[in-house]
C-alpha cells in the first residue's frame, strides 16, 4: 500500500488507517478515533482531510488547452489562469472512463481525480496524442492535497496568516496563487466537496507537514477538527453526490449520473464521446438515471451496493451506495433507476439480505424527513 506523505502526523494523532476515502493500493486516514465527532465538525465547523490518496497530473505544452479540450466533456480552451472546472473523461460511446477537476495555471493544466486511475487517465490521454506540444506528468509527488469542509471553512483560511485574507475566488474550481515565505508556491482553490463551503489547499510535498499543523489549529481554534474517511463518505452521501468508482463507473453513461447539470457543456463542440452524448440529448433522456432513495426504517441489516429494486414486480434498478444517515435521522441510498420508475415520489420494492421493503424516489440533496 502507498503510505500518505504524513502518515507518521496521522499515526501521531491517532488515525485508524483503512479504504473508507481510498482505493487501489492507496493509504487513507479511516478516522481519529470518533468518527461521530468528525462527522459532526464538517456539517457544523470545519473538518481537515489529507487528500494526498487522490491522483494529480500535470499536463504542460502549448498545446495543452486545445489537446485536453477535445478530450473531456468540458470547456478547457477557455479557461484562463486561476480558472477551472469539473469535467468527465469518457470513452468514444460515451462510457466514462473518470471525473477530472481541472484547474489552469499558468504553465500547465493541473488534474485532480479518483485514486488508482493516473496510469489509466495518462495512457487514455497519450493515445491521442499525436504531433501535439503535450507532455502528462504525475504531480501526486511533488504536491500534496489538503481539503478544510464545513460552515467554518472560510474563517480557517482567515485563522492560517498566508497573507490572502478569507476572500475565496467566488466561482467552484476557481483558485489564488499564493507564493508564502515559509510553504513555497501554493494554490488555494474554492471547492465545496461535499455541497457546502470548503477549500482546497494544494502544498508542495516538503512543506505539507507544517501546511497540515497550520489547518488542523486554525480549525481547532474554531471547534472544528481533523476528520477522515468514514465521516467524509457519511457527508457525501447526505449530500447527494455521487463518486467515481462508487456511484458510477466505467459501465455508465455519463448523462445518467447527473454530470450533465455540473461536468458537460453541450456548446463546446467536438470531443472524444460528444457524438454520442449530444445524440442522447437530442433523442431523448437515458434510460436509467441515478436517484436518491429514501429506504424503510428499522432494516436489518442494512442493504449492500448491488441490492436490486422492482417495481410492479419487475426489476428496474440498483443500489450503489447505502448509509443509515445521523444527520437525516433515515436510510438513504444512491442508485440507477430505469426512467418509467424514477420520477420523485415513485414507490419502489427493494429486495436485500433483509427481506422486501419499501422504497421511495426522493429528491438531491438529501432533505430532512418528517419525524
Amino acid at each position: 500500500m502507498e503510505a500518505l506523505a504524513l502518515h507518521e502526523i496521522h499515526a501521531r494523532s491517532g488515525a485508524h488507517f483503512g479504504a473508507a476515502a481510498a482505493t487501489a493500493g492507496w493509504e487513507a486516514v479511516d478516522h481519529y478515533g470518533d468518527p461521530a465527532a468528525e462527522h459532526t465538525a464538517l456539517l457544523t465547523t470545519a473538518g481537515v482531510m489529507d487528500l494526498g490518496f487522490r491522483s494529480r497530473l500535470c499536463l504542460t505544452g502549448a498545446d495543452r488547452a486545445r489537446f485536453l479540450h477535445g478530450q473531456v466533456t468540458n470547456n478547457v480552451k477557455d479557461l484562463r489562469p486561476g480558472q477551472g472546472c469539473f469535467a468527465a473523461l469518457v470513452t468514444a460511446k460515451g462510457k466514462l472512463e473518470a471525473d477530472l477537476r481541472i484547474f489552469a495555471l499558468a504553465d500547465e493544466l493541473l488534474l485532480d481525480f479518483e485514486p488508482g486511475l493516473a496510469a489509466g487517465v495518462t495512457a487514455r490521454l497519450e493515445k491521442y496524442i499525436i504531433a501535439d506540444d503535450v507532455q502528462i506528468l504525475d504531480a501526486a509527488p511533488h504536491y500534496g492535497l489538503l481539503s478544510v469542509q464545513g460552515p467554518s471553512a472560510l474563517a480557517v483560511a482567515a485563522g492560517l496568516g498566508l497573507g490572502w485574507g478569507a476572500e475565496l475566488p467566488p466561482a467552484p474550481y476557481a483558485f489564488a496563487t499564493v507564493n508564502d515565505p515559509a510553504l513555497g508556491l501554493l494554490y488555494w482553490v474554492n471547492h465545496p466537496r461535499l455541497g457546502g463551503a470548503g477549500f482546497d489547499l494544494f502544498v508542495p510535498t516538503d512543506a505539507l507537514a507544517p501546511a497540515w499543523e497550520r489547518l488542523v489549529n486554525a480549525a481547532t481554534q474554531l471547534g472544528g477538527r481533523t476528520v477522515g474517511g468514514q465521516a467524509w463518505e457519511t457527508a457525501r452521501m447526505e449530500a447527494g453526490i455521487p463518486r467515481f468508482g462508487v456511484d458510477m463507473d466505467e459501465s455508465n453513461l455519463a448523462p445518467e449520473t447527473g454530470l450533465e447539470t455540473c461536468a458537460i457543456s453541450y456548446a463546446k463542440g467536438c470531443y472524444i464521446g460528444q457524438e454520442v452524448i449530444a445524440r442522447i440529448r437530442t433523442y431523448g433522456q437515458v434510460a436509467r438515471a441515478l436517484r436518491g432513495l429514501r429506504l424503510a426504517d428499522g432494516l436489518s441489516p442494512l442493504p449492500v451496493k448491488g441490492d436490486r429494486l422492482f417495481h410492479e414486480g419487475r426489476e428496474v434498478g440498483v443500489l450503489t451506495s447505502v448509509l443509515a444517515s445521523p444527520a437525516r435521522r433515515a436510510n438513504l441510498a444512491l442508485g440507477y433507476v430505469r426512467k418509467e420508475a424514477n420520477a420523485v415520489g415513485a414507490g419502489l420494492v427493494l429486495r436485500s439480505a433483509a427481506g422486501e421493503s419499501p422504497v421511495r424516489v426522493v429528491s438531491l440533496p438529501f432533505q430532512p424527513f418528517p419525524a
